[in-house]
């Protein structure tokens, strides 16, 4: 990905460049050369880019494990290539390398320099201050107390003055210009150096993924299944049956099926990049990951399998009781659908937040996105596309975006801020972290002592079985002993994980020490994932979707094929985080639920072509005419080919709306006229007939 190059360097004031020698200006200006990701992928893709173009052999070093960065590090190597993770693991060993000057390459700025890994590349780069010998020059092996660690361990996190950071991003986060950007006199931060998008766009380096994009909308009606008419909370009813048609089998499949016939009608069919092309569908989470997955392989069955499916998510999941993996699903260990995608064998690549970032694949010509894609992540996750290849002949009119969720204006905004350059409006206002803290304190779910006897044991390196149950004497507090509201907890962990993340990215940049923000900041890291914040509206919205059916799905296409046009204009970024995170509450309502389906209904289904009381009617009339029809029971009803079933059922659809041509002619033009519609509208009728054909059984 092209775009924004930003620098900061920390030379030594005492160094008078005016009287170097000229044996100094032979001399190399770094030690070594580090070149960081935070991703063990995108490791691999600058190691084999790096190696391509080395001439000189033996200067470059790949540090697989902790030994070999501490190894390459010690011979001199030139050019040493990690990963940001392996740095935490030799603190200790390199210490003394203080006295060498050392230039770090940040690929991905934006995500490595978020918060503590960035703090653990710093540490193991300088740990030792201003001079290494400071600890020979001290009383009598005077012993260091736990304060002495917490301001070493404060002052580790700074950035060092014997190294230059150079960052790479072409979506610079606030804090990556803050950290890394050139400060100007009016208190804005800009890039040290440019390269932007638009640049990259014009000169070849990159496609344009948005010159192709079409969208769909969705339209949703659901019914109630209980007799009784309880209340539930107006607005989190309405949310959670959104989420929950969603991810209904009706509609993932429905969706599926115009995926896969785009991918086979118009990249796979038509030999796109020689026969290479592949696409990836982006998804909302791991459980709606797992179903596209599911519908895509059955409906890629019913095809003949001329291609194979794949899927990538971290860890495993429970998905309708069964538990899922990624290596189970795929059949072969996770570390392998990396390559294994680049065969010719897989086309298609399920996700939901893994491979959005930093997956170069430049055989990715097609993107079907049913998740919402704001800021940095709609930029990020639709650049999977933008890889030029011109070995396979990729082109701009290779690419296609299929939107299932976000609309044109959306895509644009995110793109606009980052199209021809980026900067930060103002410093983050680090005052707010005295009010976040004030308000932590006073929950009572630990006292000051109690932190400060933690932080003693933390940085007195004592084991984990010594640090836990301390944290687990705060997360018993916060979870059952102070019968806290469900509001205040709430509150409480939003605003535990605001301190967290804005002291860990201000802590390098900070000219002060704060011991207190230190301890709490190592307290409250373990203490978050032990914090429970369910609440007793979470079971009254489960029982909201046990009441509930969708009744009807439809889909119509809003745009085909738009070219998305940016603006020249700079973008500009404010701090994140700028005061503390509360609930909000609004005044709470409740509504029957006869009303909350009205109300839902009204909104996702209205501005279809029909009220829904016609579409009901007219589903209804279909059906019946469905099982009316002569060849119903002989050619449908009673044969198990799935494949010959469906050509049967849709014969007979064609065959009722063409007959009533005349009299529904808005809605026969549709049919005949949208072939994403058709198939929505045909899988709801299906439901609905083979319904009705269960309860008969």
């Amino acid at each position: 990905m092209a775009g924004v190059s930003t620098y900061r360097s920390y030379p030594n004031p005492s160094d008078d460049y005016n009287s170097i020698n000229a044996l100094d200006i032979e001399k190399p200006l770094y030690d070594s050369i580090i070149v960081v990701t935070d991703r063990r992928l995108l490791d691999k893709q600058i190691r084999d880019n790096i190696n391509q173009f080395s001439e000189v052999k033996g200067i470059i070093a790949h540090a697989q494990r902790s030994r070999d960065l501490r190894n390459a590090l010690e011979s001199g190597k030139k050019i040493i290539i990690t990963t940001i993770f392996k740095f935490p693991f030799i603190l200790d060993e390199i210490s003394e390398m203080a006295d060498k000057k050392f230039a770090i390459l940040i690929d991905e700025a934006h995500s490595s320099q978020g918060g503590s890994v960035s703090d653990d590349m710093n540490k193991a780069l300088g740990v030792q201050g201003d001079s290494a010998d400071e600890a020979d020059n001290s009383s009598d092996n005077e012993v260091e107390d736990n304060q002495d660690k917490i301001i070493k361990a404060i002052e580790a996190r700074k950035m060092q003055g014997h190294v230059s950071y150079f960052g790479f991003t072409a979506t610079p986060k606030d804090s990556t210009l803050e950290k890394f950007g050139i400060k100007q006199t009016d208190g804005s931060f800009e890039p040290f150096d440019l390269y932007s998008m638009k640049q990259a766009i014009q000169e070849g380096f990159i496609l344009d993924v948005i010159a192709n994009y079409t969208t769909f909308k969705s339209y949703y009606q659901i019914q109630k299944t209980i007799k009784d008419d309880p209340k539930f909370d107006t607005n989190k009813a309405q949310k959670a049956l959104k989420a929950y048609v969603e991810h209904t089998e009706q509609t993932i499949n429905t969706k599926a099926a115009i995926m896969l016939d785009h991918f086979m009608d118009n990249i796979y069919g038509k030999n796109r990049l020689n026969g290479h092309a592949k696409g990836m569908v982006v998804t909302q989470n791991i459980p709606m990951a797992i179903r596209y997955y599911q519908a895509l392989t059955k409906h890629l069955k019913e095809k003949g399998n001329p291609f194979k499916i794949l899927i990538a998510f971290s860890g495993s999941k429970k998905v309708d009781g069964i538990e899922y993996t990624e290596p189970t699903m795929n059949g072969f260990e996770e570390s392998k659908t990396k390559d294994k995608f680049d065969t010719d064998e897989y086309r298609l690549l399920v996700v939901a937040n893994k491979y959005l970032t930093g997956f170069d694949q430049p055989k990715l010509t097609a993107m079907y996105v049913d998740k919402k894609l704001k800021g940095v992540q709609a930029v990020q996750t639709l650049s999977r596309l933008n890889r030029s290849a011109p070995k396979y002949g990729k082109k701009t009119e290779d690419l296609f975006v299929l939107d299932f969720y976000n609309t044109t204006s959306d895509i644009k905004a995110a793109f606009d801020r980052y199209y021809t350059a980026t900067t930060l409006s103002e410093a983050t206002d680090i005052n707010v972290l005295h009010e976040i803290k004030d308000n932590l304190d006073s929950k009572g779910v630990y006292e000051t002592h109690e932190v400060i006897e933690y932080a003693d044991l933390f940085f007195g390196n004592e084991p984990m079985d010594v640090l836990e149950p301390k944290i687990d004497v705060f997360a018993d507090r916060f979870n059952d002993t102070l019968n806290l509201a469900d509001e205040t907890k709430i509150e409480f962990k939003m605003q535990a994980k605001q301190f967290v993340k804005l002291y860990g990215r201000i802590a390098a940049i900070i000219p002060f020490n704060m011991v207190d923000w230190e301890r709490l900041y190592w307290a409250l890291k373990p203490l978050i994932p032990k914090l429970n914040v369910k609440t007793t509206e979470d079971k009254a919205i489960d029982d909201l979707l046990d009441s509930v059916n969708l009744n009807t799905y439809a889909i119509e296409r809003t745009t085909l094929g738009q070219k998305i046009t940016l603006t020249d204009d700079a973008g500009e970024l404010t701090p994140s985080n700028s005061n503390p995170i509360g609930v909000y509450d609004p005044e709470t309502t409740e509504d029957v639920l006869d009303k909350i389906i009205e109300d839902f209904n009204k909104h996702w289904f209205e501005n279809w072509h029909a009220t829904p009381e016609e579409q009901r009617f007219k589903l209804v009339n279909l059906v019946k005419r469905i099982q009316e029809h002569r060849d119903f029971e002989y050619k449908y009803n009673n044969i198990e080919d799935e494949q010959a079933r469906n050509m049967e059922f849709t014969n007979m659809v064609r065959e009722i709306v063409v007959s009533d041509r005349r009299k529904e002619v808005d809605f026969y033009r549709k049919f005949v006229g949208d072939k994403n519609f058709q198939m929505a509208f045909m899988h709801s009728l299906r439901m609905l007939v083979d319904r009705e054909a269960g309860e008969k059984r």
